[in-house]
């Protein structure tokens, strides 16, 4: 069975980083990036080194020979914040309004129309040899690492390795470093460059490397399938490589907003009608919500308004208008949200508790209208 791309999981970017030497005794190295949070740092663990032990005798079993282990291994380790970030990513799950407001947001619109500006030649290049509309692989770009600009910073021999020996999905995750191995003795890349993501995901385009080996393109020329480097042109191509042999037919949209769409993820919410390229994009990430992110992103992009259908309003009762004035004035009261998109997260949470103290009320964290009012 072909394993979906993302289909053990991912957020909208999380990040970390390890250490191991072609021993296998757990030491932190000079080549740490910098900015690494320190759950995401390695830590001395003897039964990830014993697992690491073991695992060499299976990967030679598989081809993979010797001097690759060892430069891939120099330099890794156990990484406990993967280990939590994996466990918890059940917590996070929002509603479409919420998901599009991060998936749509002002910010990632007029980046990617600037991204696209930079890159219509390549763009355009790749929807005539892919049949892949050009404004689809800029919005997933878009979705995937913020145009480039979020890529992720761990070494994917770290990251896969801990949760293969965590394993709670240890099967899935051994397959992702046999095949990170793979990559590295190809010579597409070196070990110390092979970053992305806290689970795996690579580049500019977040594939994970069984994806990798099966749909990634040289489309530079260069010899090597290059989806780290700074020219995204690699990454990009792979992306419209993998919509395209998964069934991407050129000519037909994704879909939109209809009143009579028989797809209504959130109740009360815009409906959609969806083609089949709709479904060619969860192939990429399993979900409506990315799928529809990734339409309405590229419509956007291309030009497009807003979705023309409100949303309700929230289980508190508050609008997302509700939501962002409560976050300005929370800000402005000098309880800092961290923004104002009307997305209640953990700052927003935190803000209205600090707020609630103050003010000697329970202290909840919640929104509410009766908050609202309360900061006019």
């Amino acid at each position: 069975m072909q394993i979906n791309r993302r289909q053990f999981g991912l957020g909208l970017l999380g990040f970390g980083f390890s250490a191991c030497s072609g021993g296998v005794s757990s030491t932190v190295t000079s080549n740490s990036p910098t900015g690494i949070p320190a759950d995401l740092r390695p830590v001395p663990n003897s039964g990830y080194d014993a697992w690491v032990a073991s695992f060499r005798g299976r990967a030679v079993g598989q081809g993979i020979s010797q001097s690759t282990l060892a430069a891939a291994f120099r330099g890794t380790g156990f990484l406990p914040g993967v280990v939590t970030r994996d466990r918890n990513q059940t917590e996070f799950r929002r509603s479409l309004e919420d998901y599009l407001s991060i998936a749509t947001s002002d910010e990632r619109i007029q980046k990617g129309r600037a991204a696209f500006a930079r890159h219509r030649g390549t763009l355009n290049a790749l929807e005539d040899r892919y049949g892949v509309d050009a404004y689809i692989i800029c919005a997933i770009w878009g979705l995937e690492s913020f145009y480039g600009e979020r890529r992720g910073q761990v070494p994917v021999i770290s990251s896969t390795s801990t949760l293969a020996f965590d394993g709670r999905r240890g099967r899935f995750f051994e397959q992702q470093l046999i095949a990170a191995l793979r990559i590295l003795q190809n010579g597409d890349i070196t070990a110390p460059r092979m970053t992305g993501s806290w689970a795996g995901a690579m580049g500019h385009t977040q594939f994970i490397p069984t994806s990798y080996l099966q749909f990634a393109v040289d489309y530079t020329g260069d010899g090597r399938r290059d989806i780290w480097s700074d020219d995204p042109s690699d990454a990009l191509a792979s992306a419209a490589a993998y919509l395209q042999r998964n069934g991407w037919q050129r000519g037909l949209g994704w879909g939109g907003e209809s009143a009579s769409g028989s797809l209504q993820p959130q109740p009360g919410g815009p409906r959609f009608s969806t083609t089949r390229n709709f479904g060619v994009i969860k192939r990429y990430n399993n979900s409506d919500a990315y799928a529809i992110g990734v339409g309405h992103l590229s419509d956007r992009i291309r030009g497009a308004g807003p979705l023309r259908t409100p949303f309700p309003p929230d289980a508190n009762g508050l609008t997302k208008a509700d939501r962002i004035a409560l976050q300005q004035r929370l800000t402005a009261r000098g309880f800092d949200t961290g923004g104002a998109d009307g997305v209640i997260g953990r700052n927003t949470e935190a803000a209205i508790s600090a707020y609630q103290q103050s003010r000697g009320l329970p202290v909840t964290g919640t929104p509410s209208q009766a908050l609202l009012q309360s900061l006019r």
